[in-house]
């Protein structure tokens, strides 16, 4: 008679009993590597983005003994931990038969305005000089780096007007991705801002200076409105977080990854105080108990300056230790969505939630949550102290405001430059950016970085704003960042990047944004004419169907492709 097999003590098939768990062993040794590392900080379930940056920084990659360690410390199950760690970009996953990255990372934008400037040529030089055994060089999504293009960063330094000879020369001289820590640029820090008057309206607010009413009546008057992407008024905003009972919480969103972008690195690079000054008041009247800064990965430098500025604030007593709290990314556009922010603050996948357009009315950690980005804060402090009819006056007519606008691509100067809402991109051209650049023709720009389309140069008298013309036209000008297209250029090749680039920056959760912009890529890829039955059925799908903002935006470009430039169909 054939003997039957032993059970083990999971049921299974083998010579010996074992009473072991299932899936990965904890490996002890890792354990207590992670507990030194983490220290005596709280073990709470928000905290894992942090945590996992932790270990990345300090052995330059995931270690799976790592993740399963840290799910035992932090008491999540080991789905959990994986989940959130492969949902990233920066963090890298190293599984027991796995090879870990080399010790220096070169990232170089890919993004629009540094493909203009030659990334792609700077890429495949820099991967056919470097030992890929010591250096690894990767493509990477907009760095906030446009008006510096092509613009790389190598270990924790960013580098502007990035070359071969400048990357491999600093190369050399570093062992791991810690011995380039960020340049700190000049900036005006707490001493100084106190110097010169700041934080005396926050503190003149404190003492019952304003009341509520009155300060909702200057940001209407003044026409302030969330510059990070949707427009809506600042006023209404406060109004509305006020009108829930508390506990309220305020979020402050530095995830500005939309191509084209880098207004809110230049204010806080240079000024970092006026936007925690307006945060604060902000707090103050909505009553928010705490403020949570999330701020991109992609921006060391800006990281290190607000952690400096924090700790300044508490040591001066102006904040209680803990009341903002800074939380960095992990290299996922999708988190500049207000919802798929505050999903990743809890410490979870970015994933969009459905909810209302102005806020998470159940928001961060369930509770009313005011969101604003950087540069509307920044222009609080200006607008009460010089009077709303200053702010206002500085727009258009019919366009209040002044607005700080992100122009980069085929112009001489480009940077962040202060125009009035309703300004036209030729005026920004010619009287802000001193023309195009030497042997370009102005053909095209993007009003509004990747998701706001592509408008040709004919185009140019239309009023840049939220709504009006523009919305019209199936074009908004978002988060104010203006690329500029010359007669160098091909349209159709500007509009594969852009959808390279959502296509690598959904989130998944939906099929019509995960599918279509893999599937329009490849359709604008194709040898030949465009397919434009099968392009035109993706986008209304996509725009019908998508869940948040992304999937229901990436279309943009390619539609007015087939509208605009029927030359290059």
């Amino acid at each position: 008679m054939e003997a039957k097999p032993k059970q083990d003590g999971r049921g299974g098939r083998g010579g010996r009993k074992s009473f072991l768990p299932r899936g990965r062993q904890l490996d002890e040794a890792a354990l207590a590597e992670v507990v030194a590392l983490l220290g005596d900080g709280p073990r709470r379930p928000d905290l894992l983005i942090e945590y996992l940056h932790v270990l990345q920084d300090h052995f330059g990659c995931l270690h799976a003994r790592h993740l399963r360690a840290l799910a035992e410390d932090m008491r999540l199950s080991q789905a959990e931990v994986y989940e959130v760690a492969s949902f990233y970009d920066h963090f890298d996953i190293v599984k027991e038969d796995e090879i870990p990255p080399p010790p220096l990372t070169i990232r170089v934008c890919d993004s629009l305005s540094c493909a203009l400037a030659g990334a792609e040529k700077l890429i495949d030089e820099l991967k056919a000089g470097v030992d890929p055994g010591r250096v690894r060089v990767v493509h990477a999504p907009c760095m906030g780096g446009c008006d510096v293009a092509p613009a790389a960063r190598i270990g924790n330094r960013e580098i502007d007007h990035a070359t071969v000879e400048g990357l491999t020369e600093l190369a050399k001289g570093a062992k791991s991705n810690a011995d380039l820590p960020p340049s700190i640029p000049d900036y005006v820090d707490l001493e100084q801002y106190r110097a010169e008057g700041g934080y005396g309206l926050f503190r003149r607010i404190g003492e019952g200076a304003i009341a509520f009413a009155s300060m909702l009546e200057m940001l209407e008057k003044a026409g302030l409105r969330g510059l990070g992407g949707a427009g809506f008024p600042a006023h209404m905003k406060w109004k509305i977080v006020s009108g829930f009972a508390g506990p309220r919480l305020m979020t402050i969103n530095g995830d500005e990854g939309e191509p084209g972008t880098f207004k809110d690195r230049y204010y806080l690079e240079r000024d970092p105080h006026r936007m925690f000054e307006g945060a604060l008041i902000a707090a103050h009247f909505v009553e928010a108990e705490r403020i949570y800064i999330y701020m991109r990965d992609e921006y060391p430098a800006v990281l290190e300056i607000l952690r400096r500025e924090i700790a300044a604030l508490e040591a001066a007593e102006l904040i209680e230790p803990g009341f903002i709290e800074l939380r960095r990314g992990a290299g996922a556009y999708i988190c500049g969505e207000e919802s798929a922010m505050i999903e990743s603050i809890e410490g979870k996948r970015g994933l969009p939630r459905h909810r209302p357009p102005y806020i998470a009315e159940v928001g961060l950690f369930g509770k009313p949550t005011l969101n604003h980005n950087v540069e509307t804060l920044w222009w609080v402090r200006d607008i009460v102290e010089k009077g709303p009819d200053w702010f206002a006056a500085r727009g258009r007519e019919g366009h209040p405001g002044v607005r700080s606008w992100s122009v980069s691509g085929r112009v001489k100067e480009p940077g962040v430059k202060l125009a009035p809402a309703g300004v036209t991109v030729r005026e920004l051209i010619d009287e802000h950016c001193g023309g195009m650049a030497d042997g370009h023709a102005f053909a095209a720009y993007l009003p509004g970085g990747a998701s706001g389309g592509i408008l040709p140069a004919s185009m140019d008298e239309i009023p840049l704003d939220f709504g009006g013309p523009l919305a019209e036209l199936g074009a908004f000008v978002g988060s104010h960042a203006v690329v500029i297209l010359s007669d160098k250029d091909s349209v159709k090749d500007a509009t594969i990047n852009l959808l390279k680039f959502f296509a690598h920056e959904s989130c998944g959760q939906c099929t019509p944004c995960r599918g279509g912009t893999e599937k329009m890529v490849k359709l604008l890829s194709r040898d030949g004419p465009l397919d434009e039955g099968a392009l035109r059925d993706l986008e209304t799908v996509m725009r019908d169907a998508s869940i948040c903002g992304l999937g229901q935006a990436a279309p943009n470009p390619v539609n007015h492709l087939l509208t605009h430039f029927r030359g290059e169909v």
